[in-house]
């Protein structure tokens, strides 16, 4: 327990402005031409019909779209749960909620986070000889050792949890409204209005506090200029580099500015895919300058559409529920229904993963730990059970089914609470 005791105690002398840990790109091993760099996207909140290469009638992902056409698109690709803090949970682990200990939202007022003794993606790449960043929404964990720079990621800018999690000057669109920040003699906001607190939400860089509340109209600006940055400096260091971004795009309050025309709900939604977009082009055009043939960038989200945000919701394309819907209920985020938990999915890597391709394998956010580490050489951690996959042939165009096996059974594929996602045709996989 003595190197827990350590970590606490540089986690309190960092918040009283004794300690600012700084990247360090300088390495003496393997450089980066030996080994792929990675870059791992992860809308929030995004739905399947979201991705105009999915569903005709979206018209405002055209970088994305391009990324499609430029790369693979996965049509049956599936988060580990259908809601936040799990499905990052799994992705950073490989392992699903029952087994990694996460399976709830972690809130404002949690003191803990994914398990300690949970590996994470970062802490194994860190040990291969990567540099390693994390940009945007965590949310597993925001206390002692449960931060980001103590879970594997050297360098961390973001919010600790969702946006909507505490007040800001810039509440932004939600249905019930936010309000702003209580000012001076301003009283308190009513907290049945569907925001959590007064207290303003803060924005990391590394374990300082360098904004708060957020300016979320700023925020994905401030995401491209950092993700930007660390590609850039990690591609001149002969590092191979781990990026993993948390967008705060597609989940509410939405913080974009509406055109002018069509109905207001819409409108708003459409500005905000339309932000989003432009955020991804932007990592993409660095990724493309600098480490073009040699970075595998890959873009997922995180569960299905916030349904009962109406029109400031997403799109789950033709996974409606329309059993569930008819009886007033949601088949979406919260929900082990299709549109909860299928997502859109984007793998990128020129030279290697097939143009323009559409993939109907069977595949989940569970894949990502197995198949990174596999590309990177890394071994998996010993004495885990892991619940996804290597499925770089798949990648490559080598294979064209995932998950996919002969036989009757199920395969736990995401949990809500303490529900899980099955999905037919898969063997079994005991809990362990």
């Amino acid at each position: 327990m003595a190197w827990l005791s350590l970590k606490v105690w540089l986690v309190g002398l960092s918040f009283l402005g004794c300690l600012y840990p700084l990247v360090d790109f300088s390495f003496s091993g393997e450089t980066r031409g030996q080994k792929p760099n990675f870059v791992i996207i992860l809308a929030d909140d995004m739905g399947w019909g979201d991705l105009g290469a999915n569903w005709a009638g979206t018209k405002d992902t055209a970088n994305l779209d391009r990324m499609a056409a430029e790369g693979t698109r996965f049509v049956d690709f599936h988060a580990a749960a259908s809601t936040c803090s799990p499905s990052r949970a799994a992705l950073l682990t490989g392992r699903l909620g029952l087994r990694n200990g996460v399976t709830h939202n972690f809130a404002v007022t949690s003191v803990g986070g994914l398990p300690l003794n949970e590996t994470t993606l970062a802490e194994v790449l860190r040990g291969a000889g990567y540099v390693t960043g994390m940009i945007g929404k965590w949310h597993l964990g925001h206390h002692g050792s449960h931060h980001p720079n103590f879970r594997g990621f050297d360098y961390y800018f973001g919010v600790p949890y969702s946006h909507d999690m505490g007040c800001t000057d810039t509440p932004g669109y939600n249905h019930p409204p936010c309000p702003a920040c209580p000012r001076g003699d301003r009283p308190s906001r009513n907290l049945e209005r569907d925001c959590y607190s007064d207290l303003a939400l803060p924005l990391y860089e590394n374990l300082n506090i360098v904004e708060q509340p957020v300016n979320l109209s700023a925020l994905a600006q401030k995401y491209a200029e950092k993700a930007t940055q660390f590609i850039q400096q990690a591609s001149t260091s002969g590092r191979p580099f781990l990026l993993y971004v948390g967008l705060a795009h597609m989940h509410v309050p939405l913080a974009g500015t509406p055109p002018s025309a069509g109905p207001r709900g819409q409108r708003l939604y459409s500005a905000g895919l339309r932000e989003m977009d432009h955020l991804v082009g932007r990592i993409k055009d660095t990724v493309d300058l600098v480490g073009k043939n040699n970075t595998f960038l890959w873009f997922t989200g995180d569960n299905g559409p916030w349904a009962q945000k109406c029109e400031l919701a997403g799109s789950v394309g033709p996974f409606t529920g329309s059993w569930q819907a008819r009886r007033g209920g949601s088949p979406a985020k919260q929900t082990t229904w299709e549109g909860g938990h299928r997502v859109p999915a984007l793998a990128y890597w020129p030279g290697r993963v097939p143009v323009n391709v559409t993939s109907a394998a069977l595949l989940s956010v569970l894949d990502i730990f197995p198949t990174v580490l596999a590309l990177a050489g890394a071994p998996l951690p010993q004495g885990r059970r892991f619940d996804g996959l290597d499925v770089s042939q798949v990648l490559f165009g080598r294979a064209q089914t995932g998950h996919r096996a002969e036989g009757t059974g199920f395969s736990w594929m995401g949990c809500v609470s303490s529900v899980c996602v099955v999905h037919p045709g898969l063997p079994a996989s005991p809990l362990h």
